[in-house]
């Protein structure tokens, strides 16, 4: 079999090119096309000398890992490790979907000759059939990761919260806040934000008042015993309110439910927000990514299990 090396530089230039695109658009970095010209010729070149076996050690998975990770920088500078894995992953996975659909199109071309020679592909089949391929999984990638975009709706950003305390619960709908990051100061559980008109369907109003009297410097205020090894004093910072304290409590149990899960929670402290979270009265609570982390572990074991 004649195999022309130009052909073969060609084809893994024209791959790359899309490649890198695609990988562009989904992470919506700044595209230049020039800088992912030269990236889509050093895979190109890689590709030629791994054919040509010109220096074995090339077909290492570790230089093959380095040379995307070179690629990725030549096409995109990434500027901290973090954009750097996220563009990574992304450029694999677009790769691996290019990969299948050049295989279903070599599938259904039939070409008479095709062979493997370290990794790279070579054959009769036309230059084509590689930019065919490339297209056809673009146009895949990019509807898949719209169709993934679409289903995190504003839905997805919440979840019910049901709160246990002395013997009384309340089902609260939290939005899942990631920048809700409050701890209790002293025991360094997380906090879940809740409207102090929910609290009160399971705290008498009067002895929300009285902790608030406590609060605002009061003395010889009247607190039942059971209450104040419950309640906690929580400092907090927001717009336009840089030192704040927040009055909470250690509820019995909260559970959180999501669509496919339960979670048991019994180490969480509530804090109780004075006034409404919303104008419309969308949610009641917030809940952080520290509260979600802090799941029961039989319960998580069991969502392992099935």
């Amino acid at each position: 079999m004649t195999i022309y090396i130009d052909i073969i530089l060609l084809e893994n230039l024209c791959m790359n090119y899309i490649m890198l695109f695609a990988t562009g658009l989904i992470n919506k970095v700044q595209i230049k096309k020039m800088k992912i010209l030269l990236s889509s010729l050093l895979g190109a070149t890689y590709a030629v000398v791994s054919m040509l076996n010109i220096i074995q050690a090339y077909s290492s998975l570790i230089l093959k890992i380095l040379l995307s990770i070179a690629m990725i920088y030549l096409a995109f500078s990434p500027k901290n490790i973090k954009l750097l894995f996220r563009q990574l992953i992304i450029f694999y996975l677009v790769s691996f979907a290019f990969g299948g659909c050049a295989f279903a199109l070599l599938y259904f071309v039939k070409p008479e000759e095709i062979l493997i020679r370290n990794g790279v592909f070579i054959g009769t089949y036309p230059i084509k059939i590689a930019i065919m391929g490339g297209i056809l999984g673009f146009l895949i990638v990019n509807i898949a990761f719209k169709s993934i975009k679409k289903k995190f709706t504003k839905e997805d950003l919440f979840c019910n919260v049901i709160i246990r305390f002395e013997e009384k619960e309340i089902n609260v709908k939290a939005l899942i806040d990631t920048g809700n990051l409050l701890k209790d100061p002293i025991s360094g559980l997380p906090v879940i934000v809740v409207e102090k008109t929910k609290v009160e369907e399971i705290i008498p109003k009067y002895v929300l008042k009285n902790f608030n009297k406590t609060l605002g410097g009061e003395d010889n205020v009247n607190i039942e015993d059971k209450y104040i090894s419950r309640f906690r004093v929580i400092p907090f910072s927001s717009l336009g309110k840089q030192n704040g304290l927040l009055l909470g409590f250690k509820a019995d149990e909260v559970k959180i439910e999501t669509d496919e899960t339960t979670r048991n929670i019994s180490n969480v402290i509530i804090g109780i927000y004075e006034k409404s979270l919303t104008k419309n009265g969308a949610y009641t609570g917030l809940i952080g990514l520290n509260s979600l982390e802090g799941c029961d572990k039989n319960e998580l074991f069991e969502n392992i299990k099935g």
